[in-house]
């Protein structure tokens, strides 16, 4: 798709004004996966009003056929997630109440009771290897034995029975194993340096190949073929992450596999079965790939022109990746789902995931560019509604969302955002802006964002807007800021420190305190607790405290006169629920305006269907009560 054709769509007479709901209730079916064997087509829908995951038969065309059955009974939560396990059995975790301590579950294919493969009170798990080629075990990493630290095990999915494969000595944070399954990686940590640990053979002791210090990077993605070297992403004496092969004896990087000249390489793929690379990935204002061999190329040239309206990307395959689930999509559309036939090259339609909403009825999202005042250049996107005429006099100037994302390192990219789209709907200019310290525009940005929390970084934010302003775009006077995480922090940083700029305020659940912050973090986040003082600040002196403190809009609370509105899970394992209580209790003091939506059955962010459309529903309800709209 020449994305440059979602920017050229003529301006639509008349935009239809769609439900909040219409945004965020569940697709009828979504998250395909095929069976490894190509016989069954799996999907997450909604069952016992959860979204639960079904199986349904395909035909030689790979279209659905016959009826589809529930897999999973879940009542309480939404499944997180799902894969399969050879073609009778598939996994699934839950976690209870938004408290991310994760399960991993088994369950047949027909239906039949599930098992529990971690069934242990507040206890954090995760899958290590899938072991793909093998229908009965799977690798599994939990840390019932000490909540700081994760051992591996192998696992019966079938019985749950459970063999310790290696124990954490006290300082590993990830496992890593070969194409044999083997597991030969771990990566340690001191809490500021990590060092990758590297042995041939299990049944010998890891030891240590190379240290580097957090701000540099030496991230194993997976064995050579051979299984005697890795591809690593790498910056170490670079700015920008590449693509290497390494060799862990010598500890050194071989020749570049990959570079970008201006953004960081994210990751790359391979075939299975043919023992080949195919594609790599990284992301400027668009996310990019970059093709290894002629049949993945060949492939994606056929899929761009039997689908030449969307981005395409490849879902998943079979075992024997003679059949591929395939996704198209773009800014103005969740898009569609296929299976496609890699030796016929046929193309059979799954679904459409949210054919309610009219692609000629959205905005496009456009990515920009502009100079923050100590000269970095900050990259973003701006979304206009869809009916918006700037030769229009009345719509000349439109009230501006800003909507700073979570992490803080992580990145908004180009592509569908239900929020984004619901705000354009209601007659809102959006901006999304990759700040300082936003990954994957190199090491130089992102540390330029250390210890610059409610600083340098809410400066960046700050500079977009007046850019906006300058441009005649959007009304100074009608300024709203939502986010989620950090992004709820930036909010309540925006209307702490500059509490003339914003008229409307929506923190979801957000950071209000720095230093409640960085004390109540989840005890498997600790051992790397000596770099998030690097990173955010470090509250042990006097300096650091004072710092933290003077970031920190709950102690700033009388400069406040914004409306806000605050939403928090009351299980939430990052952002405690003490983070928005005393924010939310110092301003109805003072007399603020201040709506509060706590959710008891809820953690970092809302999961469940109804709380979803309780919190959007009321988050457009204020901000038109504050902002108005076009």
């Amino acid at each position: 798709m020449n994305r440059s054709q979602s920017d050229s769509k003529c301006i639509a007479s008349a935009v239809k004004s769609y439900d909040v709901r219409d945004f965020f209730r569940y697709p009828e079916r979504t998250g395909f996966q095929l069976s490894p064997d190509g016989r069954y087509l799996s999907f997450l829908a909604t069952h016992v009003g959860r979204l639960n995951v079904f199986v349904q038969m395909i035909d030689a065309l790979g279209c659905p056929s016959g009826r589809a059955w529930a897999v999973t009974q879940e009542t309480a939560r939404d499944v997180l997630g799902y894969c399969w396990k050879g073609s009778e059995r598939l996994l699934y975790v839950k976690d209870f109440g938004g408290d991310e301590n994760y399960h991993v579950l088994s369950v047949p294919v027909d239906g039949g009771e599930p098992v529990d493969l971690t069934p242990y009170d507040g206890v954090r798990a995760s899958i290590v290897d899938e072991l793909i080629d093998d229908d009965r075990y799977l690798l599994i990493c939990h840390n019932r034995r000490d909540p700081q630290l994760f051992d591996v095990f192998r696992i019966d999915v079938a019985t749950g029975e459970s063999t310790l494969v290696a124990e954490n000595p006290g300082n590993i944070v990830g496992w890593m194993t070969d194409h044999a399954s083997k597991l030969r990686v771990a990566i340690a940590s001191d809490g500021v340096n990590k060092t990758l640990l590297y042995r041939d053979d299990e049944a010998e002791p890891f030891c240590p190949v190379v240290t580097t210090n957090f701000r540099e990077t030496v991230a194993p993605l997976f064995f050579t073929f051979d299984n005697q070297r890795l591809y690593v992403l790498s910056n170490r004496g670079r700015d920008r992450i590449a693509i290497f092969e390494f060799d862990p004896k010598t500890a050194r990087e071989g020749e570049v596999l990959f570079e970008h000249d201006e953004v960081d390489v994210t990751g790359m793929s391979y075939s299975r079965r043919r023992g080949t690379l195919t594609t790599i990935w990284y992301a400027d204002d668009y996310v990019q790939r970059h093709c290894l061999d002629a049949q993945t190329a060949e492939v994606y040239a056929d899929l761009e022109a039997q689908l030449p309206d969307a981005v395409v990307s490849i879902a998943g395959f079979t075992r024997d990746e003679s059949l591929a689930i395939v996704r198209t999509e773009s800014d103005r559309s969740p898009g569609a789902m296929w299976t496609y036939h890699i030796e016929t090259r046929q193309l059979a339609k799954i679904a459409d995931l949210m054919p309610w909403l009219d692609p000629d009825d959205m905005a496009p999202m456009r990515p920009i560019s502009y100079t923050s005042r100590d000269g970095l250049r900050i990259h973003g996107y701006l979304t206009l509604p869809a009916d918006y005429d700037p030769g229009r006099k009345e719509s000349a100037k439109l009230p501006l969302v800003v909507n700073p994302h979570g992490g803080p390192w992580a990145r908004d990219h180009w592509g569908f955002n239900a929020e984004v789209q619901l705000l354009a709907n209601r007659g809102y200019a959006v901006l999304q802006v990759n700040f300082r310290g936003s990954t994957g525009y190199g090491r130089a940005f992102w540390e330029a964002s250390f210890g610059q929390w409610g600083r340098a970084m809410q400066h960046d934010i700050d500079d977009g807007v007046d850019w906006l302003i300058g441009n005649g775009l959007v009304d100074p006077k009608r300024i709203g800021i939502y986010g989620v995480s950090y992004g709820g922090y930036a909010a309540l940083a925006g209307i702490a420190f500059t509490p003339n700029r914003y008229a409307a305020a929506v923190d979801y659940v957000g950071v209000s305190s720095l230093l409640t912050l960085l004390e109540s973090i989840p005890p498997y986040w600790r051992p790397e607790l000596d770099m998030m003082y690097e990173m955010i600040g470090n509250p042990n002196t006097e300096e650091g405290k004072r710092a933290l403190r003077d970031a920190s809009p709950l102690f700033f609370t009388d400069r406040i006169v914004t409306p806000l509105l605050v939403a928090q899970g009351a299980n939430d394992p990052r952002v405690k629920r003490t983070e928005s209580d005393r924010i939310v209790n110092a301003l109805r003091e003072r007399g603020v305006d201040v709506q509060y939506l706590l959710k008891e059955n809820e953690g970092h962010g809302f999961l469940n269907e109804e709380n979803r459309f309780e919190f959007y529903e009321a988050m457009v309800a204020f901000l038109g009560a504050h902002l108005g709209t076009n």
